[in-house]
């Protein structure tokens, strides 16, 4: 069993947390949800990628939308040299919101 107090902040203790097969609260992981995420993780890190550049813009959206405001994310986008959030990612992210 995991110690309840670990650092659950961040990727890599979601990673951890994965490996060990055990959620955050010491519960174990069932297998099935574990085996399927094993195979599409598989399917991703075979795939081919389009460029650092979009990956990190990619990410910075998806990311960025949890915690920044739609206008803000966007400038923000933008004087980094960034494209500007599409009208389908705001459709998505911020849509409900």
């Amino acid at each position: 069993m995991t110690d309840i107090n670990q650092e659950t902040k961040g990727a890599d203790a979601i990673d951890q947390a994965i490996a060990q097969g055990i959620d955050f609260d010491g519960t174990p992981i069932p297998s099935e949800k574990l085996e399927l995420y094993h195979k599409v993780m598989g399917l991703e890190a075979n795939r081919q990628r389009s460029g650092v550049s979009n990956t990190m813009r990619s990410r910075i959206v998806r990311i960025g939308a949890k915690h920044i405001p739609q206008g803000e994310l966007d400038q923000m986008l933008a004087s980094a040299g960034f494209a500007p959030l599409k009208e389908k990612e705001i459709a998505f992210f911020y849509g409900g919101k």
